[in-house]
């Protein structure tokens, strides 16, 4: 029997350090393991001992003679995987982190969300380092908690190694707290040896068509905090009334925001879906969903978890036009030779399943169209259709790219989302250099740079440091690599003493008149949601409103 990893899969790696053959890949020291969809078992070589199933934070691994009939098609996802990557057996080596000097280490960290999570768990390992954790928010996780979709509750397990890192003594939560205006980052820099950023990367890519700052058109980004009950986005004007809505891009987040908008309010009402964001849908007229794509289906930027899960949505059909299922030729050529690569080649055979499935009537739909990009958003007061054109592989080029045609569309909808990525921005970190075209603060393994020196005692983590790129798998290692830049610098004594105490922290804060909450705040915040959760027949019920959740967190004996 060999053990199986399924789509709930976060790469976070947790389960390749406790495998005693190494039969789990890519692991962290594959170069694969930056841009995989997710992690494989070997088949051949698994032993069946179960230490990966204990391990897994979200509960993604089960023997293959328990997979549930919607999970088999991973069976083969995994095998599929070890056809063209060869990796070789045996015991993964422990690492052993040198001794810390025999002094305090105090740590800020700016950024309440994975990233900065689990750099905070590398950091409270040590028992001589204090790490304060401060976000503006009043409730921790970020995108676990406003990103993560409300259908997906197997991925949120991973807030219980958060719960873990946060439970620690040497750790402490400044939640509602504003870096910048409640305390600065010079303050900051005077009470803490190292100041970690890890404010993530907000502002969404924009499309540049005419027509795009119309009524009924807006961002994947504000559309998912939205549904997943952000207080910055309770009161945003989401229109549901036309039949259609299209959706520019075709991540994963692409693929949410299409899954949601069509899937029965009722399923939806058995997931902490905000009650704002659920009422709304019930009311919905949406029938179908067009995803749109500007490439081929082979880079299709969705993982093929996400893609294989859309045809267990109840009631939605995935309508793909076999005509539109052209490959560059590059992947042509590939696949006639059975050299494509697995990833890919599961993609277009899961593509080319989906286009031979009959619609049924009465179903919603999910229509994916390829090798085409929006032109123009078109309507008087709000948006009423897209103009689309048809787009083609540039075979001059070395690199996948295509040029538009001369054949257009128009796509009747009311209601746009683009999910054309992430980007950073200054605004987030005013004190520190930053690169715009990436959208990115320089750095060098988290060290910030000021021109190619680096800034003594000040780092970078997730999406500020690296881009919008990966997740929580990603998050996981590019934070463990800032806390250990954090920990090398303080013990090559790179890291000046604070010339203030940290103990003055929460007075100053709290004299400014901020509403602090700390870890026993959130925990009343948490409880107080669970518990009308249980009520309601739901994992919990958000608290939406920024007040709502201050009284939350001050209510005795929640």
């Amino acid at each position: 029997m060999a053990h199986v990893i399924t789509r709930p899969c976060c790469n976070d790696g947790s389960c390749v350090s406790v495998c005693p053959v190494n039969c789990i890949h890519p692991t962290p020291d594959e170069p694969e393991f930056l841009t995989a969809e997710q992690l494989y078992i070997d088949p051949e070589t698994c032993i069946d001992c179960g230490a990966c199933i204990d391990e897994c934070p979200v509960e993604a691994i089960f023997p293959d003679d328990q997979l549930a009939a919607k999970d088999e098609p991973y069976l083969q996802i995994n095998a599929d995987y070890y056809k063209d990557h060869d990796v070789d057996g045996g015991l993964v080596p422990p690492k052993k982190a040198p001794p810390l000097p025999d002094k305090p280490l105090h740590v800020a960290i700016v950024g309440a969300g994975p990233a900065a999570l689990y750099a905070a768990e590398v950091l409270v390992r040590k028992p001589t380092v204090t790490v304060d954790v401060f976000d503006r928010l009043p409730t921790p996780h970020g995108l676990v908690r406003f990103g993560v979709a409300p259908d997906h509750p197997a991925t949120k397990l991973v807030e219980r190694g958060y719960a873990s890192t946060a439970n620690k003594k040497n750790f402490n939560y400044f939640l509602n707290v504003k870096v910048g205006q409640d305390i600065t980052h010079a303050e900051l820099a005077e009470r803490y040896h190292a100041v970690v950023y890890a404010v993530g990367a907000a502002t969404d890519r924009r499309l540049g068509i005419p027509g795009e700052d119309l009524p009924g058109s807006i961002s994947a980004t504000e559309f998912v905090a939205w549904y997943n009950g952000h207080p910055d986005y309770t009161d945003l004007d989401v229109d549901l009334s036309s039949e259609r809505a299209v959706v520019v891009g075709n991540g994963n987040v692409a693929l949410d925001v299409a899954r949601i908008l069509v899937t029965d309010p009722d399923d939806l009402a058995k997931t902490d879906i905000a009650e704002h964001a659920l009422a709304k849908l019930r009311e919905s007229n949406i029938r179908e969903v067009v995803i749109l794509g500007r490439r081929g289906v082979a880079q299709g930027a969705y993982t093929n978890s996400e893609f294989l899960a859309l045809g267990d949505v109840e009631g939605v059909d995935v309508i793909i036009d076999p005509d539109n299922l052209v490959l560059d030729p590059a992947s042509q050529d590939a696949a006639d030779s059975d050299e494509l690569d697995s990833t890919v080649a599961t993609k277009v055979r899961l593509a080319q399943e989906f286009s031979q499935r009959p619609a049924t009537e009465g179903n919603r739909r999910i229509v994916f169209r390829f090798l085409a990009s929006p032109v123009s958003l078109d309507g008087d007061d709000k948006v009423a259709s897209m103009t689309i054109v048809k787009n083609a592989y540039d075979e001059e080029s070395e690199r996948v790219s295509v040029t538009p045609t001369d054949e257009t569309d128009t796509i009747d909808t009311g209601l746009v989302l683009r999910s054309i990525g992430y980007k950073g921005h200054a605004a987030a970190v005013p004190d520190l250099p930053f690169d715009d075209a990436r959208g990115v603060v320089p750095n060098d393994a988290g060290r910030v740079l000021d021109g190619d020196s680096p800034m003594a005692g000040v780092y970078v983590t997730g999406w500020i440091k690296r881009g919008a790129t990966g997740g929580i798998g990603r998050n996981r290692l590019c934070g463990e690599e800032t806390a250990e830049a954090v920990l090398a610098d303080f013990i090559d004594e790179k890291l000046t003493d604070p010339a203030a105490s940290r103990e003055e922290v929460e007075k100053l804060i709290v004299e400014r008149g901020a509403n602090l909450i700390d870890l026993a705040g959130w925990k009343n915040i948490d409880a107080a949601e669970k518990s009308a959760g249980r009520e309601a027949g739901r994992p919990r019920l958000k608290i939406t409103d920024v007040s709502a959740l201050e009284a939350a967190a001050e209510a005795a004996g929640s």
